[in-house]
């Protein structure tokens, strides 16, 4: 059989039985990065508004992250399915080789949204109202890559929300600070997704994919600094909010320095590189959650 490049016949795939691998496979089980990507902002909004003694919502969180990104992994693949057929990095995805039926996917996505379903009942009501808010912009991503050349910033959106969730989570309203902090992760996630996409710039070319990376070029280094500095500056404006002080602002420094050096190695013509650069923003996110939890601690 055809390895899969989204999976692993070694470890934690490979360790699971025969049949199950493709179910596997289908939630992206071998590629954490994404929960990682979508955690952070809620950890960081939690963290932001003083956490208020709900430590456990950053457990809750993380397995809402796991199972909503997983959903959203299966959701992108029924939609895709057949563009994935296209491109040689994913005609052996589940549903695009066949090795996962149309029905079985969709169970699959139903069951993972339950266990989000879970995790939302143990929120505040704002935060529960608002988490729903994001349903449309979820279902309507898969489609954007047909009908714009900006599709990541619809992702930042998506992936942002839990900035929006976190805060009311834990004071039982929504407050600037949390739309500060989403919009400066929306940011992030357009220079992020921008390096991740140079690695297919090719296979979206063929089949009339659009992306930022096409969109931008060579100037994708200089756009990704760009978003990575709008970023930085509404992380500092919502940190700001809740500790009018410049010892706040020192708090952003690892994360900045991190993000530049993002920027200072990356390649529009390297999509290897590329890849990696965009795995690291794990460790950007958890810079992030530190300065928030720093400064709504303090």
């Amino acid at each position: 059989m055809e390895l899969v490049p989204d999976s692993e016949r070694s470890g934690l795939i490979g360790a699971l039985p025969q049949s199950w691998r493709p179910f596997a496979a289908l939630m992206r089980l071998d590629r954490p990065i994404g929960t990682w990507l979508l955690f952070w902002p809620c950890a960081a909004s939690v963290a932001l508004a003083g956490v208020g003694g709900r430590w456990d919502l950053f457990a809750w969180f993380l397995l809402g992250a796991f199972a909503m990104r997983s959903a959203g992994c299966a959701y992108n693949d029924i939609v895709d399915r057949d563009l994935d057929r296209q491109v040689e990095r994913t005609r052996a995805r589940p549903l695009a080789s066949g090795r996962v039926s149309l029905s079985a996917a969709w169970a699959l996505t139903i069951a993972l949204c339950l266990v989000g379903l879970v995790v939302l009942l143990q929120l505040d009501r704002t935060a529960q109202l608002v988490a729903l808010g994001s349903i449309v912009l979820v279902a309507a991503y898969p489609f954007m890559k047909r009908i714009t050349w900006w599709p990541q910033a619809w992702l930042g959106m998506v992936f942002s929300w839990g900035a929006l969730v976190g805060w009311p989570a834990v004071t039982g309203a929504l407050a600037l600070p949390a739309i500060l902090l989403w919009a400066g992760c929306a940011a992030w996630t357009i220079g992020y997704d921008t390096l991740y996409a140079i690695q297919d710039i090719e296979d979206d070319a063929l089949v009339g994919v659009k992306s930022s990376a096409r969109a931008l070029g060579q100037s994708a280094q200089l756009g990704v600094g760009v978003f990575y500095l709008i970023a930085l500056g509404l992380w500092g404006a919502a940190l700001w909010q809740v500790k009018p002080h410049m010892l706040a602002m020192l708090a952003l420094l690892p994360a900045a320095l991190h993000l530049l050096r993002q920027v200072a190695k990356a390649d529009p013509r390297d999509g290897a590189g590329a890849l990696a650069l965009f795995r690291s923003n794990r460790f950007a996110g958890l810079l992030l959650f530190a300065a928030s939890l720093t400064v709504g601690l303090s």
